[in-house]
């Protein structure tokens, strides 16, 4: 993809990562979006350090994934670069080192190295990253594709010094998720059986952890702030 979005020296500004961590939490408490004068003012530092609701991990998380930035191992659809910035929830200030750890499903919406899916011993759509001195973990994905039961959504794992400090789900609203799904692999599934508000995993903080979208080329690019206790 030859977009500046998936490119290896990707980086994003201190500045601009509190602002996006501002907007997510604003989206959470009402607010269509910040006026610009809150930008670097204390309301401004208190609305990015909202703390990311805990979620489970499911029954798919494996341990010990592959340090990488490309999880697609050639798998089909649509691009997608994943943008985490891990931030401390108390301060605010971005995480330098944080291990990211990310799984979902393929567009087909299955897991990989799991034997209920026949796939023990693939590691396509796993993978872990470190943040960078902005906090910034970058994946390059695919979009998720839908299975039984749950709304479409992207598993993260954060690591600080060795211990877990954070573990949730990240969602797509779901008018962006009905427009990807126009294009193949993922029309030839037909129409999925979840939606956010009938999952009951989404109601549990779900609308907290929805990734901020945005096309590029013939991809996608989602962002999110993820604010931790260390």
């Amino acid at each position: 993809m030859a977009n500046d979005d998936f490119d290896a020296s990707d980086r994003l500004s201190r500045r601009s990562t509190l602002l996006r961590a501002g907007g997510l939490a604003a989206a959470a408490l009402g607010a269509t979006s910040l006026p610009a004068a809150a930008a670097g003012n204390e309301a401004q530092s208190a609305l990015a350090c909202v703390l990311s609701p805990e979620m489970t991990d499911g029954p798919y998380y494996l341990p010990g994934e592959k340090l990488r930035r490309d999880i697609t191992e050639g798998l089909p659809g649509a691009p997608l670069a994943l943008r985490l910035t891990v931030l401390d929830a108390t301060s605010c200030r971005p995480i330098k080192g944080a291990a990211v750890d990310i799984w979902h499903a393929s567009a087909a919406g299955k897991y990989s190295g799991e034997e209920a899916n026949n796939t023990v011993g693939r590691t396509y759509l796993r993978g872990l990253q470190r943040t960078d001195a902005n906090g910034l973990a970058l994946f390059k994905t695919v979009y998720p594709g839908w299975y039984p039961g749950r709304a479409v959504h992207i598993h993260v794992k954060v690591h600080v010094g060795g211990d877990v400090v954070h573990t949730g789900q990240v969602f797509f609203r779901d008018s962006f998720t009905d427009a990807v799904y126009k294009r193949q692999p993922y029309r030839a599934r037909g129409t999925r059986d979840m939606r956010n508000s009938d999952d009951g995993i989404f109601g549990s903080g779900g609308s907290r952890s929805l990734l901020s979208m945005r096309t590029a080329g013939n991809g996608y690019v989602g962002s999110i702030s993820l604010g931790v206790r260390q």
